[in-house]
């Protein structure tokens, strides 16, 4: 079985959303700050005042790996990445495709979202042209 994330009380919200099929970004209310993970303060200033944005849901692909050797659960091949969200912060997750080998960084990509169980986690999926 694939894992599953186990929120803390400064993720619970974040990860609740996710589930309610939501990607949000933590921003911080004094400076402005966007960041990830979900934290309760700012790691830019410091300060306690956060809330959790609705994303845009797309981003850009800044990195990529394909695994050909899965770990259970997985089907090989799959690709992990990293992607630029559009407010800013990166946010790791698995890049659905068919043709994991034509992956290339800068390819636009928009969030989706994978059921686990009771859980959904975030993953990628690769952005076409006009959508």
């Amino acid at each position: 079985m694939k894992p599953v994330p186990l929120p803390t009380p400064d993720t619970q919200e974040w990860f609740d959303r996710i589930d309610a099929g939501e990607l949000t970004v933590p921003r911080c209310t004094a400076c402005a700050s966007f960041f990830l993970h979900p934290r309760s303060s700012c790691p830019r200033c410091g300060a306690r005042a956060v809330e959790l944005i609705p994303a845009a849901g797309t981003g850009v692909l800044l990195s990529f790996v394909v695994n050909h050797r899965a770990p259970a659960g997985f089907e090989a091949p799959y690709a992990l990445g990293v992607v630029a969200l559009a407010e800013g912060p990166r946010l790791t997750g698995i890049v659905r495709t068919d043709a994991p080998d034509r992956l290339e960084v800068d390819a636009p990509v928009r969030v989706a979202f994978e059921e686990r169980g009771e859980r959904r986690v975030v993953c990628f999926e690769l952005k076409e042209a006009g959508r």
